[in-house]
């Protein structure tokens, strides 16, 4: 009995470990990605500046081919803000969470790193940075991007939800964050995502106002979990179960609780297993 214990705890944390691993990857990944390709369509060229279209249309490819890349080896968040949004709405434990942000963070640096490495000279200087434009106020570049980042995590929640889609939400969430490019640039070049303003401010070193690409998405992205999972379309979790979910025990418990299954069931349900514990663990 001891024995069986022993092996079932075993195989509990190499799948946990294999799980954790890859999701985190996959976001370093996809933040890498994201910040590459769409940063990079946001450089000024001197002989073809780029229009606030193509910048929109760039990031919506982006989106939606990291999402679609991503989606199932780690929820696809790409987003501290994302990622927050779960926290909230009791979809992500808090260890997780705080993984998931380091991957993105890292991710973003890395991205910003490489982009900056293969681009002339004379065109490094900002690196695509978010910046408040002159004729916008500190309140109104903070709530601009609280209400785009808004509509994006409404949009992550209603687009991953099983009960009202299914299929691969690539589509809509690039539609999203193209809908906030053609609306924010104006205002602040539109983060809605903290990782996309580290990455190259950290590269080039411009960190003026950057507090603001945070506070902005942060607290749209809380409010917008919670129109979303209290309001909306509440669940039926208890505080216990929030509980067990925020720090992380929600899934041994049920691996614990389950009998050993034969190895056929488990290869059947092995995707099944690993998209719950990317999302829960």
């Amino acid at each position: 009995m001891e024995l069986g214990r022993r092996s079932l705890a075993k195989t509990l944390v190499c799948r946990l470990w294999m799980t954790v691993s890859k999701a985190l990857f996959a976001e370093f990944l996809a933040t890498g990605l994201y910040v590459f390709f769409g940063v990079g369509s946001a450089l000024r060229w001197p002989l073809a500046l780029p229009s606030v279209l193509q910048i929109a249309i760039t990031f919506n490819l982006a989106t939606a081919m990291i999402v679609q890349v991503t989606w199932k080896a780690s929820g696809a968040h790409v987003n501290p803000a994302v990622t927050l949004a779960y926290l909230v709405g009791s979809q992500i434990s808090l260890p997780r969470a705080v993984a998931y942000v380091a991957a993105q963070l890292a991710g973003a640096t890395v991205g910003a790193a490489l982009l900056y490495g293969v681009i002339p000279e004379d065109i490094r200087e900002t690196l695509g940075v978010n910046v408040v434009r002159n004729s916008v106020s500190i309140g109104q570049a903070v709530a601009v991007e609280l209400v785009l980042t808004l509509q994006l995590v409404l949009c992550v929640f209603a687009s991953t939800d099983s009960r009202q889609a299914t299929g691969s939400p690539a589509a809509t969430i690039g539609a999203s964050v193209a809908v906030g490019h053609l609306i924010g640039i104006y205002f602040t070049g539109c983060s809605m995502n903290p990782a996309r303003s580290f990455g190259p401010a950290i590269i080039v070193g411009k960190f003026e106002v950057h507090w603001i690409f945070w506070v902005g998405p942060l607290t749209g992205a809380v409010l917008a979990s919670l129109i979303y999972n209290f309001i909306l379309f509440p669940d039926t979790k208890t505080l216990a179960q929030r509980l067990a979910i925020l720090t992380g025990t929600a899934e041994v418990e049920k691996v614990e609780g389950e009998e050993p299954q034969k190895e056929g069931s488990q290869a059947s349900s092995g995707d099944m297993e690993m998209e719950s514990v990317c999302q829960v663990a």
